[in-house]
């Protein structure tokens, strides 16, 4: 395990392996972490055609300093440009997951001569909108005003959710889709029809938005939020695999 030290304080945990160019970077969910079944399959299927791998958590996250409810959208893209800008060089594929398909569209607008494609699996961006519009009752919003946090439960972890003002204030500020997505790099976005965490019309929205002419989205039909199960693996590598040969003259 390696560590990038902040200037402003924290330390943020990544791993890397291989050195071929383009770089695959993983960006992960909210409240996960880099050992998640997507981003170590991504990392094998890039040792196997000897391509940089890297993998990193969050500040509040995984082996990375802070704590989770001190983080919001923003830290978190810092992190993800801070991998960007000193662990690796070339142009770089960005992976985004959940909530990290949001941070990899937003690093990808803040580094476009350095971010040459977007893969986006389930991604969650303007979820802190959506969240308080759409899932949040009367009683969860007076508690967020009131006490400036609310703690939800996770279909995914034992531990509950912290949602705090600062990450819904931060988050709404960032958000992606009541405009157009000035990327014109290549993006692929994959969702399943199942998803019960973050609706598959949001990457629908995405495809709409984003100005460049080389984008798909791949619905799947008995897919849930994770899509990590063997078929979703080997389309999320295909999806490598082709985004590579298009970078590989960028790289030489």
């Amino acid at each position: 395990m390696t560590r990038i030290v902040l200037e402003g304080g924290g330390e943020i945990a990544f791993r890397q392996t291989g050195i071929g160019a383009p770089a695959v970077v993983f960006c992960g969910g909210l409240m996960s972490d880099m050992t998640g079944t997507k981003a170590a399959a991504i990392e094998l299927f890039c040792r196997a055609r000897q391509q940089s791998c890297v993998r990193f958590d969050y500040r509040g996250h995984g082996e990375s300093s802070g704590a989770f409810e001190d983080g919001t959208i923003g830290m978190w893209t810092e992190d993800a440009l801070a991998v960007i800008d000193r662990v690796i060089p070339g142009p770089i594929i960005l992976i985004g997951s959940s909530m990290g398909g949001w941070i990899a569209l937003l690093a990808a607008l803040a580094r476009p001569g350095r971010v040459g494609a977007v893969i986006g699996v389930a991604a969650a961006p303007d979820f802190t909108r959506r969240m308080v519009e759409s899932e949040f009752d009367a009683e969860r919003r007076a508690a967020l005003a009131r006490d400036g946090r609310v703690a939800l439960a996770s279909p995914y972890d034992p531990r509950p959710y912290v949602i705090t003002r600062a990450l819904i204030d931060d988050g709404n500020a960032r958000c992606l889709l009541d405009a157009p997505i000035r990327l014109h790099c290549p993006v692929r976005l994959f969702h399943g029809l199942k998803d019960e965490s973050v609706p598959w019309q949001t990457s629908m929205r995405i495809l709409e938005r984003l100005e460049g002419s080389d984008a798909t989205l791949t619905l799947v039909k008995d897919g849930d939020h994770r899509l990590s199960a063997p078929d979703d693996l080997m389309r999320l590598s295909a999806a490598v695999a082709e985004l590579t040969e298009r970078l590989r003259p960028l790289a030489s």
